[in-house]
Parts: C-alpha cells; sequence; structure tokens
C-alpha cells in the first residue's frame, strides 16, 4: 500500500470570511493581532467572535467575552490600543440604531428610571464594594499627584474638593450623589462641617447611616430634584453621569437654588469628548444602565445663565490608576464571592474594569472637576491643586 500522500492529499484551512478579514485588518491598524504573541492581542476561543463585535459594536465584543468566547491577557492595554486607534468610532452597527434613538430623544433617567441604577449596580451589595474600593468605599476617581496607593489617592481626591470648595466650620454642606458618604464624613471630621447627602441606593443610604451616626450628617434616599433648601457649599462626585442630557438643565437649576449667594459648587464627573456620541450598549445594559456621560459643551450649556465658571480641571488618566487598583482588589477578593455571583459575572466585572481603564488610557473619556460660583467670586477664584 502507497503510504506516500500528494499535496491534493493535505487539509486546506479555510479561509477567513470577508467580515473577519475587515475586523482583522482594523485591529491590526490598531496594533492589535488576532491569536499574536503579544499580552495585549486578542486571542479567539470560538468562532463568530469578530462578526459579533462587527455587528454589535462593544455589546457584541463584551457579550461574547462573558461568554468566554475571547480573551486578552492585558484586556486593559487591549482596549487602550482598540481606542487609540479609532476603531471604536470605525464600527456603527446597524443592529443599534434603536438604541442610539432613544439615547438620544427619549429622558431614559426621568424620576421613575432613576432608581434602576441604585438597584442595579450600587446595591449590589456593601461586602463586594467593601473588598474592592478603599477603606472609606470612595467609588470614584483618585487623585495620585502626590500618592502612590489607593487610599491615600482617595484621601487626596477628599481633600482635594474640600480645599477647592473653600470649607469652614460650621458651614452647612450638600453632597449630590453621596455614595457611603466618603465625602461628607471626611469633611466633616477634618473640616468641622455638618452635610447632608441624598442617594438612590437603599443599601448605600443605610449603610452611611449606620457607620456615621455620629457625626453631623443625614443621609437621604432621595431624587435630587427634589431638593429645595439652602446650603452654604454643594459637592456632587461622580453623580452627573447617572443625570442624562435632557435632564442636565434641571440639575443647574436644582443645584442653582440650594446654592447659597456667595457659595461654591464642586461638580466632579466624567466626560465624553463628542457632544453627539452614543452611551455604550454594554455598559448601559449590565453596568450602569441609563448612564449618560456629558460633553463639556452640554454642561456648559446646562449652567448658561445660572453659574460662573471658576475653575476646570482634568485628570482623567488618574482614573486609569484608580481603575487598576480596584481590578487588583477585585481579583484578590474574588475567591469570597464566585459561588455566589458565578464565573460570568467575574468576566463582567473584569471587562468593565479593564476595559473602562483602557479608554481612560488613550483619554477616550474623561474626568473634569469644574467649580462653580451662582455670580462669579469678586477678585477671581485662586486655583487649587
Amino acid at each position: 500500500m502507497d503510504s506516500e500522500c500528494s499535496d491534493d492529499d493535505i487539509p486546506v484551512p479555510p479561509r477567513p470570511g470577508k467580515t473577519q478579514r475587515v475586523a482583522e485588518q482594523m485591529l491590526g491598524n490598531a496594533g492589535i493581532l488576532v491569536n499574536g504573541p503579544n499580552p495585549w492581542d486578542m486571542r479567539l476561543n470560538a468562532p463568530g467572535v469578530l462578526e459579533r463585535g462587527l455587528g454589535y459594536g462593544n455589546l457584541g465584543l463584551g457579550e461574547a467575552y462573558m461568554d468566554g468566547d475571547w480573551d486578552a491577557q492585558h484586556l486593559d492595554e487591549f482596549f487602550a490600543r482598540l481606542l487609540r486607534g479609532g476603531i471604536g468610532d470605525a464600527v456603527h452597527p446597524a443592529a443599534l440604531i434603536f438604541h442610539a434613538l432613544s439615547a438620544r430623544l427619549l429622558n431614559l433617567q426621568n424620576e421613575r428610571r432613576a432608581w434602576q441604577v441604585g438597584q442595579q449596580h450600587y446595591d449590589l451589595g456593601n461586602d463586594f464594594y467593601t473588598a474592592m474600593l478603599d477603606p472609606r468605599l470612595t467609588y470614584t476617581c483618585g487623585y495620585w499627584q502626590h500618592a502612590d496607593n489607593l487610599a491615600d489617592a482617595q484621601e487626596a481626591k477628599l481633600d482635594l474638593v474640600c480645599r477647592k470648595l473653600g470649607l469652614q466650620p460650621g458651614m452647612r454642606v450638600l453632597d449630590i450623589g453621596c455614595g457611603w458618604g466618603s465625602f461628607m464624613a471626611y469633611a466633616a471630621e477634618h473640616y468641622g462641617v455638618e452635610c447632608v447627602g441624598v442617594t438612590i441606593s437603599k443599601e448605600q443610604c443605610e449603610w452611611a447611616r449606620e457607620r456615621y451616626s455620629h457625626l453631623p450628617l443625614e443621609f437621604r434616599l432621595q431624587d435630587y430634584r427634589e431638593l429645595d433648601e439652602r446650603f452654604d457649599r454643594i459637592a456632587s462626585i461622580g453623580m452627573f453621569e447617572h443625570v442624562g442630557h435632557k435632564n442636565y438643565r434641571v440639575y443647574m437649576e436644582t443645584a442653582h437654588r440650594c446654592l447659597a449667594d456667595e457659595g461654591l459648587f464642586l461638580l466632579h464627573t466624567i466626560g465624553k469628548n463628542q457632544r453627539h456620541s452614543t452611551p455604550d450598549p454594554w455598559v448601559d445594559k449590565y453596568i450602569f444602565p441609563n448612564g449618560d456621560l456629558p460633553s463639556i459643551g452640554q454642561i456648559g450649556d446646562a449652567l448658561d445663565g445660572l453659574f460662573v465658571a471658576e475653575d476646570l480641571h482634568s485628570f482623567g488618566a488618574d482614573y486609569d490608576k484608580t481603575l487598576m487598583a480596584w481590578h487588583s482588589n477585585f481579583e484578590a477578593a474574588w475567591p469570597q464571592f464566585a459561588e455566589q455571583l458565578g464565573e460570568r459575572f467575574y468576566r463582567m466585572w473584569r471587562y468593565y474594569l479593564l476595559s473602562c481603564a483602557g479608554a481612560f488610557r488613550a483619554r477616550d473619556i474623561q474626568l473634569w472637576q469644574w467649580v462653580l460660583s451662582r455670580k462669579g467670586l469678586v477678585g477671581g477664584y485662586q486655583r487649587i491643586t
């Protein structure tokens, strides 16, 4: 029997389809190889991943990752390169046209829907967030200028806010979107103020009331639109991302009526580079329902005639470090939550933290602190960093 075989007998692997070739070329232009040797390269574990990415954008890519259909050793750097390469702007899936139209035309953050993000995200469990965050449970960007660990970076950010607001003993301060009360407690402990905080998270409110019962702090489970009383200072740290563009003006009107004539208002928010971009569909579905990042222009429109912008400070690169620190804590703590939350949640949360870190690294999204006054400070505002 002839043991030799001809070239015709050697199986030829199928050629990749046109969609796959287009996706591989786009990734290659961003310095990402499919099944390549680099830690940021994309390793395919199942067919159809690239087609899902092109067909459904980050929603398809994220769900494929949650399914275990692909991996990248350094997912954060994969996204940094992807976004720096402009691939996110180049993919416009027709399948997501309804999502884009809904985000643009509807008020997805009205008083009824505003509570959804609290129930889905912030009420996930205080034990979980205690394991991931710093000791004060500060779930916003740290300030790393002189810090080399998460706890110090968060305390530096809290102190920065206090100094920018010029807090003095006896002042009454409002925190719109107070979270677990880290800013309020820090301000009361170090600057002698009393604070009122509002949140739409039941878990946050109950936890903060118990932990800080010894301080002059009031925590309310309340929508910001219901506020109508005067405060010497207002802070809003990492809440404006949930307000929605249909409500930006109402939000600013609320802050305006609550701020004393000579008061200051500090707005700390993630922001986007383009006014008319659409909220990320994967983040909207799995992480922050009804989230809507503002642009500088949209914030400017909202405060028009209500506030004078005294200062605008951008330090979005610090959010990359913050998210990587959260991810490190999450990975270390995961064994205690694995049975309860499961593998799909693990991949979802990992995708959330690392894709966001990559987005800030690529400067695709930003972090701003605005200092606002009602009438403008006589003599001007002295910038504090």
